[in-house]
């Protein structure tokens, strides 16, 4: 029904009188009566996703040679990356680099740790900023962040992506659908979404005496954005959302992602957004934590990462909570233990398939990957194993993300990454009575931080490679009975994450069955798809329990997180009764 008052005027009085009649009339009727459900609503005033541009197929294509181009130059020297504070630049003795993860004796950025007192003036900067901010009309500010999307899917395109594959170790398949589709898309979205809550639609009911209405406001103070390694476009949306919002924000990117952050805020710079709204100090994670969480002024966390950093991060709050102005709105997305479970007449090959690019795309460091596999033994013995393995070890090409044609997945981002993913294929291996590798399960450091995709079949489905994250291209499964289906569906539900999941069958009746099994093991489920690949404006992302607060990047509602709502009541008769 909200979705529905995103996209309609108000109704006129009679009409909405119908309306109303309507709708109560559907949530009074009889559970026994057929229910027909409304036509899709049309979605023409929405922007189009951005289209995601072929770098293989046509050699001497334009788009092509400007990102070999940009390729080219972010590797001819060490990229300076300052802190930017009120629109200045600052730079401090703590001298931090950027490493390339398939290739980490080269140096691609340098970058500097904000001090105490830099973090302290970022969130002066955003406090004051915030006040003229908030009272720019709406259609301005959307207006800026589309002239941003436009420069992401133009001017920008080809630096960001060599900016994240050269930085973050993703393909340029994979970095096309990040940096440039996926970002712009966020921004244009957004935009989108701002509007529509100016609209009347979402306005309260007026009567003869008297005129109610209800404003968006910023919230009161500054947020604090503090974004992932792993989807540049994610970093450009823990800023966006807020402050188109009427928001500012003191944003800490990622060690390893920090040269495509920083363009982010260059091309928000040259799309006219005003100096101080977004303040750019990449800083040491404790340092930055404790200081947000101790200024009274802190009115919001927007954050992607771990559980571990988010669940500090509340607690710190939380003792701080008498401190604050207001109660920050904490907004976050930790991760997961994502699924696929395989029914006995699901498709195979497309099983297969989704599969592999779940577990193994980006080297299974999206949020979203799959890496918990639930196989029935009448399709594992016979079908799914040999078509699994064939395909990891004759289609995944692991090499230098640069390898435009040939390169399927790269390295992990960094060296920890590399010790913690290697210290479970070293479980695995110590464990034969209950784990046994298929394929993969060999690494090397020497030049870049390169996994093999590793396949693992366990025996025993509460291991702790079903119910750990692990962030990296290692995927096990479990086979299960086929008379055993109800109990393995309550098995994935065990898991404490709850991000993404996918089921992957024909039998309708089994669909339903499980959608209700499973209603609260994901925040985004998938029947005969992939557990990746979340769309801005068609799949809003975003999980619960231990994966976070599902306030779905990506659809409309999670822009009310950052307001403030204002009612008015304007009468416009004298009251003289008493």
């Amino acid at each position: 029904m909200l979705f529905h008052l995103l996209k309609n005027s108000r109704l006129p009085s009679k009409a909405s009188a119908r309306y109303a009649n309507e709708q109560l009339r559907l949530l009074t009727r009889n559970v026994s009566t057929a229910y027909t459900p409304p036509p899709p609503l049309e979605h023409s005033d929405w922007p189009a996703n951005e289209p995601i541009l072929d770098y293989v197929t046509d050699k001497n294509s334009t788009h092509r040679r400007e990102l070999l181009k940009c390729l080219e130059e972010i590797q001819a020297s060490l990229n300076d990356v300052p802190i930017v504070i009120d629109g200045r630049e600052h730079r401090t003795d703590q001298i931090r680099h950027q490493l390339v993860p398939f290739d980490h004796k080269k140096r691609l950025a340098q970058f500097y740790y904000a001090t105490v007192d830099l973090i302290k003036q970022a969130a002066d900067v955003a406090s004051a900023r915030r006040r003229d901010w908030e009272f720019v009309p709406m259609e301005e500010r959307a207006v800026i962040f589309e002239r941003a999307a436009d420069l992401v899917s133009g001017k920008y395109r080809a630096r960001l992506n060599a900016a994240t594959m050269l930085g973050q170790g993703k393909t340029i398949k994979q970095a096309e659908i990040d940096s440039a589709a996926e970002l712009a898309d966020f921004l244009r979205f957004n935009s989108t979404y701002a509007r529509l809550l100016a609209k009347d639609n979402w306005q309260p009911r007026s009567t003869a005496n008297e005129r109610n209405s209800l404003e968006f406001r910023g919230l009161d103070g500054f947020v604090a954005a503090i974004a992932p390694f792993n989807f540049t476009a994610i970093g450009g949306n823990l800023i966006n959302a807020p402050v188109l919002m009427g928001n500012s924000v003191v944003y800490k990117p990622s060690d390893t992602a920090v040269l495509s952050n920083y363009l982010i805020l260059k091309l928000l710079q040259e799309a006219g957004l005003p100096d101080g709204l977004v303040n750019f100090v990449p800083s040491d994670g404790l340092d930055f934590g404790r200081l947000i969480s101790a200024d009274r002024r802190l009115a919001g966390v927007n954050f992607t990462g771990s559980l571990t950093t988010f669940q500090w991060l509340w607690t710190e709050i939380g003792l701080n909570v008498k401190r604050y102005e207001m109660f920050p709105r904490l907004v976050g997305e930790c991760g997961g233990k994502n699924f696929h479970f395989i029914h006995e007449s699901a498709h195979v090959d497309t099983a297969v398939a989704q599969t592999i690019r779940a577990a193994f795309e980006y080297s299974g460091q999206k949020c979203s990957a799959c890496s918990r596999l639930y196989v029935p033994a009448s399709l594992w013995d016979k079908q799914m194993r040999d078509k699994l393995v064939d395909r990891m070890r004759n289609e995944i090409q692991l090499g230098p993300a640069t390898e435009l044609d040939t390169t399927y997945t790269s390295a992990v981002i960094d060296a920890r990454a590399f010790a913690r993913i290697k210290s479970y294929l070293t479980y695995a291996k110590n464990t034969p009575d209950n784990n046994r590798i298929i394929t993969g399960g060999e690494t090397n450091d020497d030049i870049g931080y390169f996994v093999q995709p590793t396949l693992i079949e366990t025996k025993q489905p509460r291991d702790r490679l079903m119910t750990e994250e692990i962030f990296g291209p290692v995927l096990t499964v479990y086979v299960y009975q086929d008379d055993e289906v109800d109990s393995t569906l309550e098995l994935i539900d065990e898991n404490p994450f709850a991000l993404t999941g996918a089921i992957f069958a024909q039998d309708e009746s089994f669909v339903k069955h499980a959608r209700r099994k499973l209603r609260m093991s994901a925040g985004n489920f998938y029947i005969n798809d992939k557990s990746t690949g979340a769309v801005v404006g068609q799949q809003p992302f975003g999980g619960s329990r231990h994966s976070g607060t599902n306030d779905k990047a990506g659809g409309p509602f999670n822009l009310l997180r950052w307001t403030n709502q204002l009612t008015v009541k304007r009468t416009i008769k004298p009251l003289t009764d008493i």
